[in-house]
């Protein structure tokens, strides 16, 4: 029998970024690199420019270490507005990576396999939602009136979502996680509460609960970003060590401190990527 001090949080972080746009989010990835993990990256913002410029200012020797690959479904002009062309595909590949990470010559294996020294990241929620809604929207059957079932494409899209978060944060995800998440902000029951985006507004006050680390970043005044890893009335945010983590920290280095604190600093290893 298990006791808790074999928990499996000891050996995997689920994270949850929160963060308002441009709020140093992506960038800060580097301080990860930089500290000795491997990042394997969804990318459905296609924002990496940032990491890389970060990572070639503060580990060029480790760029290799991460592993990327850009989901987006393109779009076209029409006369009734942007609209997919052709069949959306963003979503679907992005689940097929995440059972086995394989396309043209790479091949990295089973994500929930890889262990403690990587680090898969989603980047963003936001837009993987957005590509989760293009997908089924594709899906769907129109109704007698010749118009989709919106409300049914809004729960297809959620529950798939939703499935997406319980796989990559459950026991047998043998990898650390982080995903990274726009912020919406909600009225409930006459209060302000800031939830990541995503499909609709039914599913963001869940996101969270799936997740043993929730942070949010922001920008005080001055322009000075940081890591915010204490809950406010707005934000509710979860810390496992909250007795040894720091209540704010700097964007800049702010990652590698949390993971420090919640884990033991990877091994360097070489990358484990295989050539077909």
């Amino acid at each position: 029998m298990p006791n808790l001090a074999q928990h499996q949080s000891n050996e995997q972080t689920k994270m949850l970024i929160e963060g308002d746009s441009k709020s140093g989010k992506t960038g800060s990835l580097a301080s990860l690199v930089s500290a000795g993990y491997r990042l394997r990256i969804l990318d459905f913002d296609n924002g990496l420019d940032v990491l890389k410029q970060f990572v070639l200012r503060e580990c060029p020797d480790k760029i290799n270490n991460v592993e990327y690959r850009t989901l987006r479904d393109d779009r076209v002009s029409t006369s009734e507005g942007p609209k997919v062309s052709g069949k959306p595909r963003a979503f679907i590949t992005a689940a097929k990576m995440l059972d086995n990470w394989k396309y043209d010559d790479v091949d990295l294996g089973r994500p929930a396999d890889w262990g403690p020294d990587c680090i898969l990241v989603l980047d963003s929620l936001t837009f993987m939602s957005d590509a989760a809604f293009d997908f089924h929207e594709a899906l769907s059957g129109e109704t007698k009136s010749g118009k989709h079932d919106i409300r049914a494409v809004y729960k297809s899209a959620q529950d798939a979502v939703e499935h997406v978060l319980a796989y990559v944060t459950g026991e047998s995800f043998r990898t650390n996680v982080i995903v990274i998440s726009h912020v919406k902000y909600m009225d409930i029951e006459g209060q302000i509460k800031g939830y990541p985006v995503a499909v609709g507004s039914a599913l963001s006050p869940a996101i969270p609960r799936y997740f043993n680390t929730v942070v949010r970043y922001t920008t005080k005044a001055g322009g000075k970003r940081v890591i915010e890893t204490v809950s406010s009335t707005v934000f509710d945010l979860a810390n496992p060590k909250p007795f040894e983590m720091e209540k704010q920290l700097d964007v800049e280095d702010g990652l590698a401190k949390i993971f420090e604190t919640l884990r033991p600093k990877p091994q360097i290893m070489k990358p484990k990527l295989r050539r077909m």
